[in-house]
């Protein structure tokens, strides 16, 4: 990110989410907060509503086999009655798949705490005093532990939310040859606030992007697979 003098209030290169509900789904609008156009989490109105019949299954968080999903990818959940709060992992997913934490169940703008569309696979962490979880048209989610259990991948595609030291090992890494909408950003979390973004990125062309040790999560959206240099 670029130094701005010692004059000039600093920007973050932070951004807000809205969506729109059309005949296709959950559209993604973004705008940009400083410097930068790009996805993320924020306010949105798009009310998905409780459908059955997703898949039911998901890979276990950190890699491995499959297992029957802790939560359908499809429903609305009350937390702590239907679903525990913690941090849930569901992979695979097509354009299509949106989630939603909600301080209430009235369904409006001001009730949405964080939401996103989801390509690939994607983390979300449900605190305790949420009170409610959406989730449409996505693959099962289960609930993973702290622990860091797996083999980190040194190459991963441009589509996806991966865990540092458990889905992507910490370095440097490049994707090639991308088109207008390579987005990607570091978090410290999986909560999907402002706050939790550490650095973002939109990209054309080549990128470059060194994750730490001390990231939670690198998320990335519409990239080439990105892959480590060093």
């Amino acid at each position: 990110m670029a130094h701005h003098a010692h004059h000039q209030p600093k920007q973050r290169n932070w951004f807000a989410r809205h969506k729109v509900l059309t005949a296709a789904g959950a559209i993604v609008a973004v705008i940009a907060v400083g410097a930068a156009v790009g996805g993320g989490s924020g306010d949105g109105d798009d009310k998905p509503t409780a459908a059955g019949g997703a898949e039911n299954t998901a890979e276990k968080g950190g890699g491995g086999g499959k297992k029957k999903a802790d939560m359908s990818g499809s429903g609305t959940y009350q937390v702590g009655k239907d679903i525990k709060p913690g941090t849930y992992r569901s992979t695979g997913n097509k354009l299509g798949c949106y989630w939603e934490r909600a301080k209430d169940s009235k369904g409006e703008l001001d009730s949405i705490l964080a939401n996103d569309n989801v390509v690939g696979s994607s983390y979300v962490t449900i605190a305790a005093d949420d009170k409610v979880f959406k989730t449409r048209d996505c693959k099962g989610w289960n609930l993973v532990t702290d622990e860091k259990t797996g083999t980190p991948k040194s190459e991963v595609s441009g589509n996806g939310m991966y865990r540092v030291g458990v889905d992507i090992a910490p370095g440097t890494y490049k994707a090639d040859g991308n088109k207008s909408g390579c987005y990607w950003e570091r978090d410290k979390d999986a909560l999907h606030g402002t706050d939790s973004i550490e650095a973002n990125e939109n990209v054309t062309g080549s990128g470059i992007v060194t994750i730490t040790p001390q990231d939670a999560y690198f998320k990335t959206n519409g990239c080439a697979d990105w892959k480590k240099t060093a």
